[in-house]
């Protein structure tokens, strides 16, 4: 795992500094946000079993597990409070490397709080998964909206976790680079940015080697997290992914995942973002 580091170590010295964006929501705004109130979006009460099976962390209480995402969830909320954003995509090097589970855990942990609401998009259109983290089958999504016109409010789903609510994919596509950058997508994009302005929006993209989907679609994030497997992701895959996106979006961090006795859980957050 030394030569993972030492591929993140070099990109972060690489990095052009940049002016931050002004401060939109800082650190001093602190006022709760208003209850959700679900008129068209479906309300769940996801089991406590569910939950556990899948290792979503508001099925626990206390624990290396829990405290490790709540400082995982302050470093990404001082990142973006500070340069004004609400807008992350979450993405990998490759396949089964643990991001769609820390784009979950993350966004249930910044819901916990009080102090914002959190909308979780499964943009993984090719192969989407977050239904299944929380036990649901057949669930109309994101890919409904976009090829059929479903209404966005029919297809929210509120799992009955804090200020949590999720759009799922929908059905899997194929052309999902040209359906992720149509314009409805980023009117899409545009809308749930600035709807309410106490929310964060979490997208779960694809895998950064595999598709031209995070490079074509990061442009409309403010930023990207990069989720690491350590003893799977090899230090070439680091380099190659943070190479394809130094000119696109600010990499906010680095999570190196299943590390030590913990599965999918973030062992450390890398700050990458120059300032």
């Amino acid at each position: 795992m030394d030569r993972v580091r030492t591929a993140l170590q070099l990109f972060e010295q690489g990095q052009k500094t940049g002016r931050a964006q002004p401060n939109l929501r800082g650190a001093d705004d602190q006022s709760v946000p208003p209850p959700i109130v679900y008129t068209h979006t479906r309300s769940l009460e996801i089991p406590l079993s569910v939950l556990r099976q899948r290792r979503v962390m508001a099925a626990y209480e206390k624990g290396p597990f829990v405290d490790a995402f709540k400082i995982l969830r302050t470093q990404v909320v001082h990142r973006l409070r500070e340069n004004g954003w609400n807008v992350l995509g979450v993405t990998s090097p490759g396949h089964g490397e643990g991001k769609t589970l820390t784009a979950v855990n993350l966004a249930v942990s910044l819901a916990m709080e009080t102090t914002q609401t959190v909308l979780l998009v499964d943009s993984d259109l090719r192969s989407p998964s977050i239904h299944e983290v929380f036990g649901l089958k057949d669930c109309p999504g994101l890919a409904d909206y976009l090829l059929d016109n479903e209404p966005v409010e029919y297809l929210l789903v509120h799992t009955g976790i804090g200020h949590f609510v999720l759009l799922p994919a929908g059905r899997a596509v194929s052309n999902s680079t040209e359906i992720l950058t149509s314009p409805k997508m980023l009117a899409l994009v545009e809308e749930l940015k600035h709807r309410y302005p106490s929310r964060i929006v979490i997208f779960d993209l694809p895998p950064l080697l595999h598709t031209a989907d995070v490079l074509a679609f990061s442009p409309y994030t403010d930023a990207l997290l990069l989720v690491v497997e350590e003893g799977k992701t090899t230090a070439e895959e680091v380099q190659r992914a943070l190479s394809l996106v130094k000119n696109s979006r600010p990499v906010l961090g680095t999570v190196l995942n299943k590390a030590g006795q913990f599965a999918a859980t973030p062992a450390s957050m890398r700050k990458m973002l120059a300032h």
